[in-house]
């Protein structure tokens, strides 16, 4: 536990390494924390929160900087947000894609960082199905969603089919399963595999598969931007090894995928510190993340990656904002 006089210096400093970057040393703290005290006891303190692991020394230098730890408990007990208006946050109401597009690059614009979200998790549910023969055993299966939403997928499969036996395989789906998930449809299809010709039987099983992967691959999309703005910050571009492996975590996406998955469980903001967990393994890197909404139903997440370094107050509040513009936009737009 800290005392309160602990706390003050500890939150002055972690305020004033992420302002200028520089290790603080006791004299510039006890300017910033505007605490009538002496060197000596200012370096007695800044000891006790070495010794906690909430700040440490750079071989470099005299002063200190935050750890993981630091930026945790400051997060956590030391923060405060002004909830204000931010001049150019808005999104209009427009196509999924397109507000996804646009957020990822205001998220991207506002923090000077790099702006990621999730696009909202599509409907496993159909609205219509349809089959287009390609070439011999190579067929063409196309998808619509309850919202438009189309999605194709190529199939190979053992046998021929003709194009007669295509629309009645669509014709039947269609008529009997519009509206239900694709997961219940192939539950479904196994059980009525008697009443249907076996070749039939077999198209259809593996429509429903593509189809399910289809749905799957389209609403795992991670869309980033802004990933230029790290070569500008002090904290990568001194160090290419850093830059290389931030720029390594955007490529692979799944990893992003986890965290953002994991933030989409939560209510608000979550801010995940670089080096605390697996989440985000690379302690130079920090993500501030919040859900967002269709119609009162979370779909989705978004956020803001930057140096571990970050103004917390101000990506909070971008953060929170974006996503409510997010979900406004997407709950307002035309349906097809």
């Amino acid at each position: 536990m800290l005392d309160d006089r602990a706390k003050l210096l500890l939150k002055a400093l972690v305020e004033r390494y992420i302002a200028d970057g520089q290790p603080v040393g006791s004299r510039t703290l006890s300017r910033a924390s505007g605490l009538e005290l002496s060197p000596a006891t200012i370096r007695n303190v800044m000891s006790d929160l070495e010794e906690l692991g909430l700040i440490a020394s750079p071989h470099t230098s005299a002063g200190r900087v935050p750890t993981a730890r630091g930026y945790r408990l400051f997060v956590d007990t030391m923060l405060t947000v002004q909830r204000e208006s931010l001049p150019g946050a808005r999104l209009a109401p427009d196509q999924p894609q397109r507000v996804i597009a646009n957020a990822a690059s205001l998220l991207s614009n506002l923090s000077h960082f790099v702006g990621v979200v999730m696009a909202p998790r599509r409907s496993s549910v159909f609205r219509h199905i349809e089959f287009l023969r390609l070439s011999e055993r190579r067929y063409l299966v196309i998808i619509v969603s309850p919202d438009g939403d189309v999605q194709n997928r190529v199939v190979f499969t053992e046998v021929d089919y003709t194009q007669q036996q295509l629309v009645e395989a669509a014709n039947y789906l269609n008529a009997n399963y519009a509206g239900l998930a694709i997961e219940q449809v192939r539950e479904r299809l196994k059980g009525e595999v008697e009443k249907l010709r076996a070749e039939i039987a077999q198209l259809m099983q593996t429509a429903v598969d593509a189809s399910s992967e289809a749905l799957t691959q389209a609403s795992e999309e991670v869309v980033i931007s802004g990933e230029r703005n790290l070569l500008s910050v002090s904290d990568f571009s001194s160090d290419m090894s850093h830059l290389r492996r931030a720029f390594d975590l955007f490529e692979q996406k799944t990893q992003l995928m986890r965290l953002l998955d994991i933030s989409s469980q939560a209510e608000g903001v979550r801010i995940f510190i670089g080096g605390e967990s697996q989440t985000v393994p690379f302690e130079e890197l920090s993500v501030v993340s919040a859900p967002y909404e269709v119609d009162g139903q979370v779909v989705g997440t978004l956020g803001v990656i930057g140096p571990t370094r970050m103004p917390y107050d101000r990506m909070i509040q971008i953060v929170d904002i974006t996503s409510r513009l997010v979900s406004n936009a997407l709950s307002h737009h035309p349906k097809p």
